[in-house]
């Protein structure tokens, strides 16, 4: 099942809508910091979550938090705590040649894997452009009354823009856009939109969409419903 949209790449800038509220009961949240490695000063976010999550609903909630659009496939590698042996977690190939075997995400809650001992794990996204983040369980915390699950309470800085080309190729579009006289400047800047701050964040511009229909649109085959995020954060810079 190893298949992932494409389609939802942007034409122009949108709002980011209404944040989604997890329907479902639950009496407790985990709050994740999110760090991207490879590049400095760290990008992170932090983010609360039900504590009936799925690693799939968390792989959504990660990209809405970081920014990333969600059109490329992921993984969680993390030490399974019965067996002491590590997990890949994501989407399986349909053919069977993933070796080790990937875990369907959306079988198996956080709570599986995370616990007061084991509370890392590493996140893929884009197995080309080969982001790695950085997920660590800070602290399992009481839901508040009144309180929209998920949310992101804290980060700094922007998230790279989709296909750059990894740490390496965001390290050359960073000296890229820096510099005036630099032969790709224009096409860059044209290329992201016309401007991009790698220290700008806006907590408030925080979007989460709902999982399910995310999912949909992933593996279903299902059209892209009203109000999904198309764009970057940076695109929506007020």
């Amino acid at each position: 099942m190893a298949k992932q949209t494409t389609q939802r790449k942007p034409s122009k800038p949108q709002s980011g809508g209404k944040s989604f509220a997890c329907p479902y009961p639950f009496k407790w949240v985990f709050q994740f910091e999110i760090a991207l490695q490879g590049i400095e000063p760290t990008i992170w976010r932090r983010i609360q979550v039900p504590d009936s999550y799925t690693f799939w609903d968390l792989h959504c909630a990660i990209t809405d938090s970081l920014g990333w659009l969600d059109y490329h496939l992921h993984m969680f590698t993390i030490k399974n705590p019965k067996t002491g042996k590590t997990d890949q977690i994501g989407s399986p190939d349909d053919e069977g040649f993933d070796e080790p075997q990937t875990l369907p995400c959306w079988e198996h809650p956080l709570g599986e894997y995370f616990t007061e001992e084991n509370t890392t794990c590493d996140y893929l996204y884009d197995f080309g452009d080969d982001w790695h983040h950085s997920v660590i369980l800070e602290k399992p915390l009481p839901k508040e009354e009144g309180v929209i699950y998920p949310r992101c309470i804290g980060g700094e800085r922007a998230c790279p823009p989709e296909d750059v080309g990894g740490p390496p190729g965001y390290k050359q579009f960073l000296k890229s856009a820096a510099y005036l006289n630099a032969a790709e400047h224009d096409d860059v800047m044209k290329w992201v939109g016309g401007s991009f701050d790698p220290e700008w964040f806006d907590l408030s511009l925080v979007r989460f969409g709902d999982p399910r229909k995310r999912f949909g649109v992933a593996y279903c085959d299902k059209p892209v419903p009203k109000g999904m995020r198309m764009v970057q954060y940076h695109q929506m810079r007020r």
